[in-house]
This record gives C-alpha cells, sequence and structure tokens, in this order.
C-alpha cells in the first residue's frame, strides 16, 4: 500500500473516530432533560426543546456526515470490477473449513442481529405508554408503527443497494452509529418528534439486516451455511423480542416506555466496540477486483487462494450488472424467485406487524395489564427451540418445504387464536400455548426467509436481493394500522393476517427454488453453477 494511501485510510478512519464521538456527544446533551422528568416518571411531553438538546443534535448530524465520510469511498469501487472473478477462488470459500475467526463472526453478527431484532420489537410495549403520555387516540397510535415501519422498508432498499456498491462492513457499521443517533426517540418531548426519529431508528434497523445476512452467507463455508444462517437467523428474532418484552417488563415500570429507545445507545456502542472482529465479505472484495485485500481477508479465516487439488471448479463470477440494480431483479432469471420473496416477506409482515405487534395491546385492553409483557416473555423463552430446528429442517431436509411448513403452522395458529378468543378472561393457559406456537412458527418463516434470499441471487446482487425480501417483510406491516381499523377484533384480525400467508406458502410451493446443500449463485441466469458439487450439510 503506498504512503498516499495509507494517508487516505488514516485520515478516514480518523473522520468515523471523530463522527462516533461527535454522535455520542449529541445523545448526552439530551439526558439532562430526561432527567429532569424524574418526579413525573419521566413524562416528558410538552417540555420545550432547550440548548442543550437543539446543539445535541446539530452535533449528532455532524457526526453522522464525518462518520460517513469516514466509511464510504470518495467514489464507488466498482471500476476496479474484473469481467470474471477466478474461479479458484469461490471455490475456496465454498470449501473451506470452519474455523475459530468464522465462529468469531457468527458470533458478532448474531449479536447484531439481536440488537437490531429489538427496535422494532419494542414498538409493541412503546406504544400503550405513548397513547397514556400523548393521550393519543387509537388512530394516531396507529402512526408510530407505521411510520417506524416505512423507515424499515426505505432502510432495506436503500442500505442493500449500497452494501453492493460500497461494502458489507462499511453498512454495518453505519447502522450500528445510527442505533447510537437515533436512541434520542426516547427524548423527545412532542409525539411529532418522535414519529421523525422513530423513522429514522427504522432506516437503521431495516438496513442491518440484509447486509449482515449477505455478510454470513458469503463468508460461511457452503457445508455449513445452511444450518448456521438460518440458527442465527431464528436465535436472533427470538432473543430480541425475547429482550425486547424483557427490558419492557423489567424497567418500565421505573424508567417508562421511553428507556425501550434509550437502549440504543449502549447497544449501538457494543457493536461499534465490536467491529474489529467484522470483516469485509471476501466474495464482494473478488467481485470488485480487489484480489489483493481479498486474500488477507481470505487468509483471515484460513482460507487458501487455491482450493486442493480434486476441489471441483467454481463457476467465474457474473458480469457487472448494471448501476441498476433493482431492474436485474425482475429479469426473467430472477422474476419468479424476487415475487416469491416478496409474498413470502409480505404475509410474514403482516402477521407480525399487523398482528403480534398489537398483541400488547390487545391484551390490555382486554384486562390482561401489565401481564402483557410478562406473558410475551414467557412465550418469547418457550419460542427460542423453534429456532433450532428450523435450521436442522433447512439444512438437513429442504429450504423450500420448510419454508412452506412454517407457513402453513403460522396460519394454523392464526385460525386457532380465531376459533379459541384466548384473550378471554380464563384462558390464560390456552393465550400462552397460542401465542407460543405463533412466536415460533411466524419466527420460523422470517428465520429462513432471510438466508433463503441470499441464496438466490449472486454476489454483484445479493444485498441488493436480501434488501428487498427486508423490505417485503417490512411492507407488509404497512398494511398494520388498516387491517387493525378494518378488523379491530382479534378473532377477526387473525383471520385476515391467515390468507395471505397460505397464498405466500403455495406459491413457494409452486415457484420456490431449492437451494439446501447447493453452492451461491454466481450465474447471471440464476441458476446452480455447473460443475461444483453439492456440499452435503453438516450439523
Amino acid at each position: 500500500m503506498s504512503a498516499r494511501r495509507q494517508g487516505r485510510s488514516a485520515a478516514r478512519r480518523a473522520a468515523f473516530g471523530l463522527g462516533s464521538l461527535l454522535v455520542v456527544a449529541g445523545v448526552a446533551l439530551h439526558v439532562p432533560s430526561y432527567l429532569m422528568a424524574r418526579d413525573d416518571h419521566y413524562m416528558m411531553a410538552g417540555m420545550a426543546m432547550g440548548t442543550a438538546m437543539t446543539t445535541g443534535m446539530v452535533l449528532i448530524v455532524a457526526g453522522l456526515v464525518a462518520a460517513a465520510w469516514g466509511l464510504l469511498p470518495t467514489r464507488p469501487e466498482i471500476a476496479a470490477r474484473a469481467a470474471a472473478a477466478p474461479a479458484a477462488r469461490y471455490a475456496a470459500l465454498d470449501t473451506a473449513e470452519f474455523t475459530g475467526a468464522h465462529r468469531t463472526l457468527v458470533t458478532v453478527l448474531t449479536v447484531a442481529l439481536v440488537v437490531d431484532t429489538m427496535k422494532p420489537a419494542s414498538l409493541g410495549f412503546v406504544v400503550p405508554g405513548m397513547r397514556e403520555e400523548y393521550a393519543l387516540t387509537p388512530d394516531q397510535a396507529s402512526l408510530l408503527p407505521l411510520v417506524a415501519i416505512a423507515g424499515t422498508v426505505a432502510g432495506s432498499l436503500l442500505w442493500g443497494w449500497l452494501a453492493d456498491i460500497y461494502g458489507r462492513r462499511s453498512t454495518v457499521l453505519m447502522s450500528a452509529l445510527m442505533y447510537v443517533a437515533t436512541s434520542i426517540c426516547g427524548f423527545m418531548p412532542s409525539f411529532e418528534w418522535n414519529l421523525v426519529m422513530c423513522c429514522l431508528m427504522g432506516m437503521a434497523a431495516g438496513g442491518m439486516l440484509p447486509t449482515v445476512y449477505s455478510l454470513m452467507s458469503e463468508t460461511v463455508p457452503a457445508r455449513r451455511r445452511g444450518w448456521i444462517v438460518v440458527a442465527q437467523s431464528g436465535l436472533s428474532a427470538a432473543v430480541g423480542y425475547l429482550l425486547a418484552s424483557g427490558c419492557s417488563t423489567l424497567f418500565v415500570p421505573d424508567y417508562s416506555w421511553r428507556v425501550l429507545w434509550l437502549l440504543g445507545l449502549p447497544t449501538g456502542l457494543l457493536l461499534l466496540v465490536l467491529r474489529r472482529w467484522i470483516p469485509e465479505s471476501p466474495r464482494f472484495l473478488i467481485a470488485s477486483g480487489r484480489e489483493d485485500e481479498a486474500a488477507e481477508v481470505m487468509a483471515r479465516f484460513g482460507i487458501r487462494a487455491v482450493p486442493e487439488a480434486g476441489t471441483p471448479a467454481a463457476p467465474a463470477a457474473v458480469p457487472q450488472p448494471a448501476p441498476n440494480r433493482i431492474t436485474p431483479l425482475v429479469s426473467p432469471a430472477f422474476r419468479r424467485q424476487t415475487g416469491v420473496i416478496m409474498l413470502f416477506g409480505v404475509s410474514w409482515g403482516m402477521v407480525n406487524w399487523g398482528f403480534i405487534t398489537f398483541l400488547p395491546s390487545f391484551l390490555t385492553s382486554a384486562g390482561a395489564g401489565t401481564n402483557a409483557s410478562s406473558l410475551l416473555f414467557t412465550s418469547s423463552v418457550f419460542a427460542v427451540p423453534a429456532a433450532v430446528l428450523a435450521a436442522v429442517l433447512y439444512a438437513r431436509w429442504s429450504s423450500k418445504k420448510a419454508m412452506v411448513c412454517y407457513a402453513l403452522a403460522t396460519a394454523a395458529v392464526l385460525a386457532g387464536f380465531a376459533v379459541a378468543r384466548p384473550e378471554r378472561s380464563g384462558h390464560g393457559g390456552v393465550l400462552l400455548v397460542l401465542t407460543t406456537l405463533l412466536l415460533s412458527a411466524a419466527g420460523g418463516m422470517i428465520a429462513l426467509l432471510a438466508p433463503y434470499a441470499t441464496e438466490v441471487y449472486p454476489t454483484a446482487l445479493r444485498a441488493t436481493g436480501s434488501g428487498v425480501a427486508a423490505a417485503g417483510s417490512k411492507a407488509g406491516g404497512l398494511f398494520g394500522p388498516m387491517l387493525l381499523s378494518s378488523a379491530p377484533r382479534i378473532e377477526s384480525l387473525s383471520l385476515v393476517c391467515a390468507l395471505p400467508v397460505v397464498a405466500a406458502g403455495l406459491a413457494l410451493w409452486r415457484y420456490g427454488r431449492e437451494t439446501t446443500g447447493r453452492p451461491l449463485v454466481e450465474s447471471a441466469t440464476g441458476a446452480a453453477p455447473a460443475g461444483l458439487a453439492e456440499a452435503p450439510a453438516e450439523t
């Protein structure tokens, strides 16, 4: 590396560090106003935004700009892309041993996904307290999840697109810093400012998912990719909801609903501390023509640049696509897969954001009161093992069939809510069972969707395609307020949410592609690489 290039790299690292410090300082300037409201149980509605809060917001914006400059190149490096990356590099990645460096990466990215899941999962626990503090009508309160989910849709598309241009690592770190910045949502004195900040928080949360799953799928060896990524997805979703409900139970009674947003500060900082263990995707570097950097990352994982003798040859990389990365996703090669993935994601989003998110409100209205958070916490604990089952089915049986089964199971449980009416007094046991089954089945759906979406697109489109899948899963939530107003009772809402899930399962059965045990797609046609033997899954 030349001295000039080293100087530029040092300057960018310094800019990111300075930007991070400015963001933290900006958040800290909001704390005194929160503490001043201690005697009113931290109710800040109607409080004026003082000089400290205004200054803090300016510092946060300046810090984000500086950090973005430090992370993102001045221009995309796609000009350096080779027409075709060395096939041996891809084969070496797929046939590599699973090392300690892989385990560390899996652990760190699982933490990132847990933190990411906590953000939207907290919405359902925030709404009841926010309604009380701001005296909101049900229609007004429904704007919060609507705006937050709209932010996640935009974030999934934007960050997925950026990750395919600038790299996976940069977008992960920028999302983490935005977690820190948007923690000030918990300090906002007006409902309108809460909407703005929660939209930005949603953009950060939506952007983390497609990037992390792309990085995981492109780094983990083929033999273990399926079950590891599915288990990671399912466990992080279950644990994220578990932590959100647990924090609601532990902290909200003493520190109000605002504390759930304030957790963005320590969790975002945790991810920034762990950044040294998050490398760039070697597949992305290879596809970008950055061979030297790819070799360094591969060596970190104990991967030889050239595979052992007798290793089947991998296909050449996909040729450089057009700058517009959305159009190829609806080309004949990927049109059906994109449609199936979108339908599957939207149907899950309607269940999660249109039904599960409003469960605390339903239970509170039905008389469950403070027991709502405790019941959902208990259900989340019991739902965790379902993630392990999803991973085993995906890796050892069939990705396509496992997804269909989880979709139909979700629809069946929703029908059970309509028939059993468990929210009524005296049906606590039935409610616990159905809620646990719903969290398990719906958690399995999203756990399987995320890795599936990364396995049907080539490297040059993988983060964008994964972003489309994530956007679909969030877009279903945009129907939440509409569903709630048209089907205000739990039995009617559950049936309305079940119908698209059944449709998604049938569409996947008809048009879905099997991915279990197969190498990642690198062909512009979307076909599985010819000549590369399927690796047996390991458990």
